[in-house]
């Protein structure tokens, strides 16, 4: 019996972790096009400046920064829920999730 209730717990698993990787996947592509295109928009910026024209300024720097904050809130998004519940939280939940539905499904034999 505890092979069959096993394989589902392992497909589950394999289903997690592949979801996982694409969460990871998304967040570094996120992350390369970030940097190609501040990047490129900062050096646009510094080769067509007018005379007397800052560089530093909010303006030239706003994009990156605004960017900026939607890239840490999917950071967090992708490595943060580790961070609070522990790596292992959503294994342990569903584990005890079973056990419950286990010992009720034998109240009813």
């Amino acid at each position: 019996m505890e092979d069959f209730n096993k394989q589902p717990l392992d497909h589950m698993r394999f289903e997690r972790a592949q979801k996982r990787v694409k969460q990871i996947s998304g967040f570094y592509r996120h992350l390369a096009v970030y940097v190609i295109i501040n990047a490129g928009n900062l050096i646009v910026k510094a080769v067509n400046l007018d005379p007397g024209e800052t560089f530093f300024d909010f303006g030239t720097f706003s994009m990156a920064f605004f960017w900026g904050i939607g890239l840490l809130v999917h950071a967090l998004s992708t490595f943060g829920p580790g961070l609070f519940l522990g790596n292992d939280w959503e294994e342990r939940k569903i584990r005890e999730i079973l056990e419950r539905e286990k010992r009720q499904d034998k109240k009813w034999e």
